[in-house]
């Protein structure tokens, strides 16, 4: 239970004296002192009888003749202990306060104040709360004495015998430090626990300010302390190297950064820029964190090549020779490089083409770009984009970031030290993206010709111009690419090789290199044509060389350990041989063999590294006319079969097959290989040919394949990757290819060397297709 004690209320006329920037609380014994005409007039008025006076704080302690309105309207009746006479007139008293008091009217002004006030006593409560405020008051104190160095012991004792809460609170808040504002709204609550409430948070505000305070202090100490011991560290260690005579001033360094700028060739704008951070740089301490960002920035701005640039070789023929020395066949993409190098040649502010070489893997895009450097006497760098995620490999970093450096971009250009080079971005189809950004986004601007003239890096944050270089991208397919990033570049396609192809490429470069490689010479081994063909034919099957060569390395490998053995001095390889350092032959020729009975058709499929050719098979069994597929097909491809089987029985009159065929049988269809996924419409009419074939109980001619979409009315639409399926009919031995009509343009891309003894038929209708694929 609280009790509430109410002293009895009193009026009395008390002198009143302005305080400024003090405020008096009952109890507190404070010395004053007395200066002002008004205070000292009070003090002579006080005969020996009367020593008690209110003591009320100025609103401003700035004002020096204050009124009525500048008072507060609560203060303190105190006690004059002690008067001190001082040798400038003016007087030192001593006070203790007795009480709090309100004013209630101001009775005198001159020669001083006098007001008759209100005494308000004490509102006492005493209940756990208020013991609780009176104990954490005391421990917050003792806290506080640590922090404060005008508090000593003696206070902290002082507080800690304090029992009773509404003295512990004046006594308290006359101790510290507090504003005058927030004493005296300490001194102007009656009610004990709201006036102890108030000291508790005033008190625990002050210790959180002090504690924050100390580790800021303790902070600064630190740093201090270690950049003291640094500089005493940095001045041993320049007097031992001058000892040494090792030692060069900073300002030398400065300098000698001045003569190199002064000397270098660079735009006005990156000039000014280079001229502004140097300044800041001599300003800067070498101890300061931004000295060492300021200088590695100022190391790339001058290392740039800014206006060096390498002669091209503009001797179109020359170049050939080179092109034609490093790479077999590619016609299209050397004719192409030495247009460049003609127009180079009549006008020489050209800007660099943007090309991108499309083929599958292993048919030498990479090496083609060191060898288009070669031909046009340039620097060439390689910049792998297979799986980079991250926008600021190409755009760089901003100079904010701890380990800041530029873009991919000017880094290669920097490291070739020249503004013109050959840059090939490989496998530019598989750019990734993901929440640090997009980079294909970013290449926009570095693959535009009409925008690359002023390419800005996030670290270099000055234009550099990249219309000289000349990019090449490689890719494996366009599918991946961003439109507007495709839009940007020339896309030429490389086909794959075939095995005429694939035999020169061996004899004039994969041989040497592997015979150079390792340590043999054309004496020590030799391989005749047909052990080639056999490695082509029986122990790969692929667009490019790369396996190839890889079975090549193995065969001289073999040859090497029997030379070093002393089994042999030197080796033919001959077909036979083949099979003893390959092992047993891989592939086989299975045109033939695989299109011998009806319900089997040749297939050309299109794949990311090739073309290939594909056999569907379709048998029949007794049952109510179900279709089923097999092979892991693709919706598209599933369509295609019902579309072939729908048209097949609306027609089967007119091809001699039984109307009701399809009430007897259940059709499969099956595409071997059956773990690989295919899917797409190009096999509509070799899918028709097989059922053609089953239920006619007809076989599809020998060496024959075929491509193209069919449709209900029995039309043959249009597919793609026409190049890739005729190489790959080539590669594998087919001599005749069926293809849609409008196809035909098609086929004039493709090299005629490539199609050399190859016979084409274009069909519009499927019956057309039946004409020409059976016996």
């Amino acid at each position: 239970m609280s009790e509430i004690k109410i002293i009895p209320e009193t009026l009395e006329t008390l002198p009143i004296m302005p305080l400024r920037n003090t405020v008096v609380f009952p109890h507190q014994v404070i010395p004053l002192a007395v200066g002002r005409e008004k205070s000292l007039a009070l003090l002579n008025h006080l005969d020996e009888g009367s020593k008690v006076i209110g003591l009320i704080a100025q609103r401003d302690g700035r004002i020096e003749d204050p009124t009525v309105d500048d008072l507060y309207t609560w203060g303190t009746a105190a006690m004059i202990l002690k008067k001190f006479k001082m040798p400038d007139g003016s007087e030192q008293i001593i006070v203790q306060g007795l009480y709090r008091f309100r004013l209630v009217e101001m009775t005198q002004t001159e020669p001083f104040f006098v007001a008759k006030i209100q005494q308000m006593p004490d509102e006492f409560v005493t209940d756990m709360e208020v013991e609780a405020l009176v104990n954490n008051i005391k421990n917050v104190f003792q806290k506080v004495v640590d922090y404060i160095p005008y508090l000593t012991n003696e206070h902290r004792v002082m507080i800690l015998n304090t029992e009773e809460p509404h003295k512990l609170a004046d006594l308290v808040a006359a101790q510290i430090n507090f504003s005058v504002s927030e004493k005296q709204q300490v001194l102007e609550i009656q009610n004990v626990k709201e006036r102890l409430k108030k000291v508790n948070y005033l008190i625990n505000k002050e210790l959180q300010i002090l504690e924050l305070g100390n580790k800021i202090q303790n902070d600064v100490q630190g740093e201090l302390n270690k950049t003291q011991r640094q500089y005493f560290l940095r001045e041993q260690l320049k007097a031992i190297k001058k000892e040494l005579g090792e030692y060069e001033d900073e300002g030398t360094e400065i300098e000698e950064l001045r003569e190199k700028l002064a000397k270098l060739k660079m735009p006005a704008e990156v000039r000014k820029v280079a001229e502004k951070e140097l300044n800041r740089l001599a300003k800067m301490s070498p101890m300061a964190s931004e000295y060492t960002v300021t200088r590695t920035y100022l190391d790339w701005l001058m290392e740039m090549p800014w206006k060096k640039s390498t002669r091209d070789r503009l001797d179109v023929k020359e170049a050939e020779r080179i092109l034609n020395e490093d790479h077999y066949g590619l016609e299209k993409v050397k004719k192409r490089i030495l247009e460049y190098l003609a127009v180079r040649q009549l006008k020489s502010d050209m800007k660099g083409p943007i090309l991108c070489f499309v083929g599958p893997p292993g048919v030498g895009k990479t090496s083609l770009g060191r060898s288009i450097a070669r031909a046009l006497n340039r620097k060439f760098s390689r910049m792998s984009l297979g799986g980079v995620r991250d926008e600021a490999e190409i755009r760089g970093h901003r100079r904010t970031y701890v380990g800041a450096l530029p873009g991919r971009i000017i880094q290669e250009i920097k490291k070739v030290g020249s503004n013109n080079p050959v840059i090939m971005l490989d496998e530019i189809d598989k750019l990734g993206m993901d929440f640090r950004g997009d980079p294909s986004s970013a290449l926009l601007e570095v693959l535009d010709p009409e925008q690359n003239f002023s390419f800005t890096d996030h670290y270099l944050e000055v234009p550099f111009d990249l219309s000289k270089v000349m990019f090449i991208a490689t890719a494996n397919m366009i599918d991946t690419i961003p439109p507007p990033l495709l839009d940007r570049m020339e896309v030429i396609e490389i086909n794959g090789y075939i095995d005429e192809e694939k035999l020169h490429i061996a004899e004039r470069y994969l041989i040497p290199k592997q015979l150079k490689n390792h340590g043999l010479t054309e004496e020590q081994i030799t391989f005749t044509r047909n052990a080639i063909f056999k490695i082509i034919n029986r122990y790969t099957r692929e667009a490019g060389v790369r396996n190839l060569e890889r079975e090549i390395a193995s065969i001289v490998r073999g040859v090497a350990k029997e030379i070093v053995e002393g089994k042999i001095k030197k080796r033919r390889i001959t077909p036979k041989l083949v099979e003893k350092y390959l092992g047993p032959e891989r592939y086989f020729s299975e045109v033939a063999e695989r299109v011998s009975r009806p319900g089997v058709a040749t297939g050309l499929a299109w794949t990311p590294v090739g073309g290939d050719i594909l056999f569907i098979e379709a048998t029949k069994m007794k049952g109510k006319g179900q279709l089923q597929l097999t092979g892991k097909l693709g919706e598209v491809m599933k369509e295609s079969a019902s579309a072939a089987m729908s048209y097949l029985r609306s027609n089967a009159e007119k091809y001699g097959i039984e109307d009701d065929f399809y009430e007897k049988y259940d059709t499969h269809i099956h595409v071997p290989a059956g773990a690989i996924p295919k899917d797409g419409p190009s096999a509509g009419i070799t899918i028709f040919a097989a059922l053609y074939s089953l239920y006619a109980n007809k076989c599809v001619k020998n060496n024959l394949a075929m491509t193209g979409e069919i449709t209900l009315r029995g039309l043959v639409l249009p597919v793609g990757g026409i190049r890739e399926k005729v190489i790959a009919a080539k590669r594998a031995g087919i001599e005749t290819v069926i293809l849609p009509e409008k196809n035909k343009k098609d086929l004039a891309e493709i090299p005629r060397r490539h199609i050399e003894g190859m016979k084409f038929h274009f069909i519009k209708e499927v019956d057309e297709l039946i004409e020409l694929a059976f016996e």
